[in-house]
């Protein structure tokens, strides 16, 4: 038999093809030391530790059950070589010890900062079944999610309280950083405005975080009734519940964070009619807070934008992430012919969108 002689790029290109194949290992081995805690057992040390100390407090310590040393210590050497911890190996012989890195410090369970949740949710096996549609989708269409599971995610997590619990959870942890990516990097935007509605806000956590900042602002958040009714009361801000799709409460602005994702080119244009009619004529904005994807682009956050749409794909009806042209597309047909990209310190931008006739 014939020797094949393989170059470097030949063989460059079975290694990528490997990675792409196993590249789920990462997500599971992150998913693992999410649910270990492992992060949260170095944090509350106060410093770096061995793998004996790690163990001893898995499970809380109780000592119900002894950890499988040799499976962590596989486990952690791929998150160390992912960078997502350390390991420094004494001079004196002595047992590594691991301890975190800025990575790691990104699902420590009880930070301000944490993604924690986001991690238990997309790598839950419900989550994960959609992926396994795709070439189905190709072939036929339809929706990922309801060819795994015989219906839509949202009515899964009004039945099923474990993913609903997550799903909250999820997405409340990704609000904290990008309300705070928003009010660091939008402050001009921000400032001229008297009152602000926040469609789609959920229980208000982004508007009142807002007001907070801006006391002048008065705020509204705005979403279907359900989900206003398990909302708390904050300074400045009034809840009221109906339908974007029928009609929007009216204020100086109007905010839509990871809204319009979730939804078709004629499903957002609708909303964004209605937009320009709760907006004052000659003088209103629309201030869209979402991913701007750069087929181009070699940003810190531009390759996961296409991640994210992919996201959409699996979890949505017809979501998706958009280019600027598509995003231009959909806000002249809304009424919006003039806009601003500005980049705020997040995965996502804001689009700062002016009626037509501004």
């Amino acid at each position: 038999m014939a020797s094949i002689e393989l170059d470097e790029a030949t063989l460059q290109g079975q290694v990528e093809i490997w990675r792409s194949l196993l590249i789920f290992a990462d997500s599971m081995a992150l998913k693992s030391a999410v649910e270990l805690r492992i992060a949260d057992i170095i944090h509350s040390h106060g410093g770096a530790i061995t793998l004996s100390q790690i163990a001893s407090c898995i499970n809380g310590g109780s000592g119900t059950s002894s950890p499988d040393i040799t499976t962590l210590a596989r486990i952690m050497r791929l998150l160390v070589r992912r960078k997502i911890f350390t390991v420094h190996h004494p001079s004196d012989g002595g047992d590594p010890v691991y301890d975190l890195t800025h990575s790691s410090r990104w699902i420590l369970h009880d930070s301000e900062q944490t993604l924690a949740p986001l991690v238990l949710l997309e790598n839950h096996p419900l989550l994960m079944a959609p992926w396994h549609c795709f070439s189905q989708c190709v072939q036929e269409g339809g929706i990922a999610f309801k060819k795994a599971h015989g219906r839509e995610i949202w009515d899964m997590a009004s039945e099923n309280p474990e993913l609903n619990l997550l799903f909250n959870d999820g997405m409340a942890c990704t609000s904290k950083f990008i309300t705070r990516a928003i009010l660091s990097g939008y402050k001009e935007g921000l400032s001229s405005i008297g009152s602000l509605v926040d469609v789609g806000g959920g229980t208000g956590s982004l508007i009142s975080e807002i007001v907070k900042a801006y006391p002048y602002i008065k705020g509204v958040n705005f979403d279907l009734q359900h989900v206003i009714s398990t909302a708390p009361p904050y300074d400045g801000v009034s809840h009221i519940g109906g339908d974007m799709f029928q009609a929007i409460p009216s204020a100086d602005a109007v905010i839509m964070k990871w809204i319009l994702h979730d939804w078709g080119d004629e499903d957002c244009i609708q909303i964004l009619k209605n937009c320009r009619k709760a907006i004052p004529r000659g003088k209103g904005k629309v201030i869209i807070v979402e991913v701007v994807l750069k087929p181009d682009g070699n940003g810190l956050y531009d390759d996961l934008g296409f991640v994210l749409d992919l996201v959409m794909i699996a979890h949505t009806r017809c979501g998706k992430e958009r280019t600027e042209v598509e995003w231009k597309r959909i806000l002249e047909q809304g009424g919006f012919s003039r806009y601003n990209i500005i980049d705020i310190p997040a995965l996502t931008s804001i689009i700062e969108a002016y009626p037509d006739d501004y």
